[in-house]
């Protein structure tokens, strides 16, 4: 758990970040949210102290982070960055074993970490792990700066804007890879981006930022159900609320008991998927199939209803 309480930066007469707190809990993905210069980026740097704060504190596990040198911290603490960050100079391999090395592991134990953070993301080992970041695509190279974060199996991963360089169709790979990486950890995340779209998709919380000030910190569902102030309400975009809120939730937690005609759907689909496949198809209701078994229904009304008063 990641416990921000009062925490303030000033550079001379400027406060970047004014008294700020929120707790994150263990295997959250906490994203924080805001414009050019809101301070979302100084904020989550004082939690490794590669930025040390005017005033405040951040406890780890109740621990106050300044309990131990910056440097051994750090080390506990994955750091990923918009570009990766790779050392241009060392192999895959070497970059991904950096923290490793630097903790004493001996080289069984990291080149066993290696393969298994490549294949994870889906680097064959043989054919990558050898190669220097030049030799990848700009994809290839942003998974190897995360898996190079994750190596030496920290508790917590900070990301700053880690897609913000991807294309569109990567970028949605990327963050569908993360989540899945998360799962299968539990890792701590503290992810900052200036997109509200990767905020509600990636996020279990969103702190939202502004001139230094932390505006609103609930879900996602929260957020754009109940925004609280005009900037959140502007960053979330009024006309696509209802289809925000729809994408939260799968098809498989709104099975209505019933029959429909046409072809099904399976349980796994956003609501917001299954409410596109009642409007193009002209149908009121859709059966539902999970593992090849229908199991019940979703309608347009419901899904309607669901978009218009969230629960």
């Amino acid at each position: 758990m990641i416990e921000i309480d009062g925490l303030t930066k000033t550079y001379e007469a400027t406060t970047v970040v004014d008294h700020v707190s929120l707790t994150i809990e263990k295997g959250e993905i906490c994203v924080i949210v805001g414009t050019s210069g809101s301070g979302k980026t100084t904020l989550m740097r004082m939690i490794n102290r590669l930025v040390e704060p005017t005033a405040g504190t951040v406890r780890i596990d109740g621990r106050d982070t300044r309990d131990r040198p910056a440097h051994q911290l750090r080390r506990q603490i994955g750091y990923a960055i918009q570009g990766h960050g790779l050392f241009p100079h060392r192999t895959v391999g070497q970059n991904i074993g950096t923290v490793p090395r630097l903790l004493g592991w001996e080289k069984p134990r990291i080149a066993a970490r290696v393969d298994e953070l490549l294949s994870l993301f889906q680097l064959d080992p043989a054919l990558y792990r050898d190669r220097l970041p030049s030799e990848l695509s700009g994809g290839q190279q942003q998974r190897v700066g995360v898996a190079r974060a994750l190596a030496a199996e920290p508790d917590i991963l900070l990301m700053d804007e880690p897609f913000g360089a991807l294309d569109p169709i990567i970028r949605s790979k990327a963050q569908d890879d993360l989540l899945a990486i998360q799962k299968r950890f539990g890792t701590t995340i503290v992810l900052v981006t200036h997109d509200m779209e990767e905020a509600i998709t990636l996020g279990s919380k969103i702190a939202v930022m502004d001139k230094g000030k932390l505006l609103q910190y609930a879900t996602p569902a929260e957020i754009i159900a109940r925004p609280a102030t005009d900037f959140v309400n502007q960053l979330i975009g009024t006309g696509d609320r209802p289809f925000r809120l729809l994408s939260l939730e799968t098809v498989l937690d709104h099975v209505e008991p019933g029959e429909a005609a046409g072809d099904a759907i399976d349980a796994s689909l956003s609501l917001r998927d299954a409410y596109a496949e009642c409007l193009w198809s002209g149908r009121d209701a859709i059966p539902v199939e999970e593992a090849g078994q229908r199991i019940g229904r979703v309608t347009l009304s419901r899904l309607t209803a669901l978009a218009a008063r969230p629960q």
